[in-house]
């Protein structure tokens, strides 16, 4: 897909924030620190346009990115380990929750899987409370990079497994520059609907 434009539009701290569009949305949602933010950034082909740090639990609201001027993709905080309070973690999944379950520009949802580990409870929880809400999802096996040649195909096995895909999930690795166009490809009756 050819970018031509992306912008960042609004940090959402609670539902009466989201923007109000009748433009596609899809949504990256995976556990603190697997590469939400980093996958976007490589998408869209910028270094900086989404914030990206090594701590867990950067990403702490709902960020909202036109692109084109004709879809967004939205940046959800991250489940798991990340360094905060229960309290603040029970906010975002409330955030979460609200934005998934009632949000009509959802278009589906992008779970983002750290291929070294593969699924963690978090993402099978998530997996299968975007089942129950009939959410279109596409998996994605990220930090590919970080695995020797030899275990790769034996990963994405393991993840399909693990999460009872039809097919393997998507590698990527935004250091070697792999799967984003596979990515766009399937996004595409997504944002055509």
């Amino acid at each position: 897909m050819k970018i031509n434009s992306a912008e960042f539009v609004i940090s959402a701290a609670d539902a009466q924030q989201f923007p109000k569009t009748d433009h596609p949305e899809i949504a990256f949602a995976g556990k603190s620190n697997v590469g939400k933010s980093t996958l976007i950034n490589s998408m869209l082909n910028r270094r900086n346009l989404v914030k990206t740090s090594a701590t867990p639990g950067k990403t702490r609201l709902v960020n909202f990115f036109l692109i084109n001027k004709s879809f967004s993709l939205v940046d959800l905080p991250g489940y798991g380990f990340a360094k905060v309070s229960r309290a603040m973690q029970k906010e975002w999944g409330q955030l979460i929750e609200l934005y998934l379950s009632q949000r009509p520009s959802l278009r589906g949802v992008i779970l983002i899987v750290d291929s070294r580990h593969g699924p963690s409870a978090g993402d099978l929880q998530m997996q299968e409370w975007l089942d129950h809400y009939n959410l279109p999802v596409l998996v994605i096996a990220n930090k590919i990079d970080k695995l020797k040649r030899s275990q790769v195909l034996r990963q994405l096995k393991d993840i399909q497994t693990k999460m009872g895909l039809s097919t393997v999930p998507i590698a990527h690795s935004s250091l070697k520059k792999l799967g984003r166009e596979e990515i766009w490809k399937a996004l595409h009756p997504w944002l055509s609907q």
